[in-house]
This record gives structure tokens, sequence and C-alpha cells, in this order.
């Protein structure tokens, strides 16, 4: 895989980076390679993979399909 070296980053800059990825739980590279895949359009994205999973994450929930008030429940319950 290729490596960048960023020259004379101003500090500004820097410091709002190394925020930013610290509130994603992401390393300040990882954080960069996020901040460059949005400024030019992301990952082209597979569609038939795309489905191919969505199809996979039914067929494994189909079976116990799950209320509003148990999302509510998990979404919550991380929370506290």
């Amino acid at each position: 895989m290729p490596t960048i070296t960023v020259k004379n980053i101003p500090d500004d800059i820097y410091e709002r980076l190394k925020e930013v990825a610290g509130a994603n739980h992401r390393s300040i590279n990882r954080e960069m390679i996020v901040c460059l895949e949005r400024a030019l359009g992301g990952r082209k994205i597979d569609p038939e993979a795309v489905l191919a999973r969505a199809r996979h994450l039914r067929e494994m929930t189909g079976r116990r399909p799950a209320t509003d008030a148990q999302f509510t429940k998990a979404k919550t319950a991380g929370r506290k």
C-alpha cells in the first residue's frame, strides 16, 4: 500500500485533526484517510456486494424480527 508524507501542516489544522480523530476513536492516520475519501468522493460502492450483505443480514434476522422497543432498548443500553 502506498505511503504519503504530509509536510508543513499548520498547527491549528493538526490540532483539529487530532481532536476529531480522538472523538471518532481513530488514529490520526486513519482520520486523514477518512478525510481524503470524503474529499475525493469516497470509495466506489459495489451494489451487488451491498445487496448480498443486506440479504445475508435479512436471512439472519428473518426468523426473529425485532420490535421498535427492542431497538430502543439496545440503543440506550450502552449510554448509561
